[in-house]
């Protein structure tokens, strides 16, 4: 049990000591990023700091596998190298027994990482975007996903509008149930349109059945209603556009995403990306464990130091490879060409497998 701890614990500080340079390398370099691009506006020295924290979350946990399986490198060959793990076996503990304290400590730190890191960094993420395109200038639609429905914003030099749908396809292209609020610069209501259907055409929105009810004037509306079989409502907006409003599956805490999905699915959009990301998420301590053994199955074995530099390397390798194929796994389930259970949860599987049946594999003792 002291010999599990003392292991354990070795880990966990080599982790920390790792995430630590990263860490410090990702906000070296981000700040130079966020002076460049936004360096020309005179932000102050205070705005790029805020930006530099904002994004460096999400860079961090894009590299966490890395850091795991450096990790994991790091602390085997220290023992290796300190004879600690020969001790070890020499009294009768193999190095799998060996290997088990990191893999639970691994095990943790994921799991604090999808709980805790994941909805900080959908926050941090969100708010960054948000902060860019303000400097930028973009005029960027926004839409939300409601259990009425979804609500889609556009705007122009001389209004906004509001557009409400209880319906939609899978891309947003083809809205059903709509209506339409238009609103001047200053927030003043200009007009109110029904229509049983739009469609997005190039340059416009294409309403069926629409009828429209002035705003702007003093009189009852519906005396100055006009009804139309087919109107036409300018727009700027794309099919991409209205895609990416939705934002990355990054941007919305795990615990969040189920009923995200559940609305988005009731609103007739696909939701593919938000379950594979969901569940990828929910796999990550299993992929960190698998990247662990995959460190500790190349290094954990005393040897010369021409062969430690190769397995050292092998051990690096196999990491990217396996962080590949789950990459790839989540590609295959995002476009719909395998089942999003099976993309998100077999590569990290196969991954903690192919780690085991390696250590195992090693294992002389």
């Amino acid at each position: 049990m002291i010999l599990n701890l003392y292991f354990a614990r070795r880990f966990l500080s080599t982790f920390l000591v790792i995430s630590l340079a990263f860490l410090t390398l990702i906000l070296l370099m981000d700040f130079l990023e966020q002076v460049r691009k936004f360096g020309g506006q005179d932000l102050g020295l205070g705005r790029i700091v805020g930006l530099v924290a904002l994004s460096a979350p999400s860079r961090y946990y894009q590299i966490m596998p890395l850091i795991m399986v450096l990790s994991s490198i790091a602390l085997f060959l220290g023992l290796a190298r300190s004879s600690e793990l020969v001790v070890a076996r020499a009294a009768g503990r193999s190095a799998f027994r060996s290997a088990l304290p990191p893999v639970y400590m691994a095990l943790m730190v994921g799991i604090l990482a999808v709980s805790i890191l994941n909805p900080v960094v959908a926050i941090t993420e969100k708010e960054y975007e948000a902060r860019a395109a303000a400097l930028n200038g973009d005029e960027v639609s926004s839409l939300s996903v409601s259990a009425t429905g979804f609500w889609l914003r556009q705007g122009s030099a001389d209004r906004q509008t509001v557009i409400h749908a209880k319906r939609a396809n899978l891309d947003g292209t083809q809205l059903f149930d709509v209506t339409l609020y238009g609103f001047a610069q200053d927030g003043k209501a200009l007009d109110r349109t029904r229509a049983a259907s739009a469609s997005l055409q190039d340059g416009y929105w294409q309403l069926a059945n629409a009828k429209t009810w002035p705003l702007d004037r003093l009189f009852n509306p519906e005396r100055g209603a006009v009804t139309e079989r087919e109107l036409r409502v300018p727009t700027d907006l794309t099919r991409d556009h209205i895609s990416d409003s939705f934002g990355t599956p990054a941007s919305i805490p795990v615990w969040q995403l189920p009923a995200f999905i559940k609305r988005l699915e009731n609103a007739g959009f696909s939701a593919k990306r938000h379950v594979v990301w969901m569940h990828m998420e929910l796999a990550l301590p299993v992929f960190l464990a698998g990247i662990v053994l995959i460190g500790a199955a190349f290094t954990v074995h005393h040897s010369r130091v021409q062969q430690t530099s190769l397995m050292v390397l092998f051990a690096v390798l196999a990491g990217f490879g396996l962080y590949f194929v789950r990459n790839f796994g989540q590609i295959l389930g995002e476009n719909g060409q395998i089942n999003p259970l099976l993309a998100a949860w077999v590569p990290n599987i196969v991954a903690f497998g192919f780690a085991l049946s390696l250590l195992l594999h090693t294992e002389d003792g």
